[in-house]
C-alpha cells in the first residue's frame, strides 16, 4: 500500500478548496454608525447584585461592639450545646458536599 501518494493527494485537495477569507486576528473593522449593543436584563441584574455586595460591609461593626460590651459586662453567655450542634452541622454539610 502506497501511503505517501495518498497523503500528498489529500493535502493538494485541501489546498485547492475554496474557503472564505477571514480577517487576520490583529485587524479590525470599523463599527457602523448605527451599530447597537444591548445588555440583557439578567446581565443588568447581576451588575446591580455585584454593586450591592461590594457595598455590604464584611463585618457588622455595631454587632461586634455590642458583643464586646456584653462580654465586658459579663452578660454574654455561651451555650456550649448550641455551639457543638452548629459545629457538627457544618461538618456534616462539608462531608455531604464532598460525596
Amino acid at each position: 500500500m502506497k501511503i505517501e501518494g495518498t497523503i500528498k493527494a489529500a493535502s493538494s485537495l485541501l489546498a485547492n478548496e475554496s474557503r472564505p477569507k477571514t480577517q487576520a486576528a490583529g485587524s479590525r473593522q470599523a463599527a457602523s454608525p448605527d451599530a447597537k449593543v444591548e445588555i440583557s436584563s439578567l446581565s443588568s441584574s447581576l451588575g446591580k447584585a455585584e454593586a450591592a455586595i461590594a457595598a455590604t460591609p464584611t463585618v457588622d461593626r455595631a454587632r461586634v461592639a455590642e458583643l464586646r460590651q456584653a462580654i465586658a459586662e459579663g452578660r454574654f453567655k455561651m451555650d456550649a450545646n448550641r455551639i457543638a450542634d452548629g459545629l457538627l452541622a457544618s461538618v456534616r454539610e462539608m462531608l455531604e458536599a464532598k460525596s
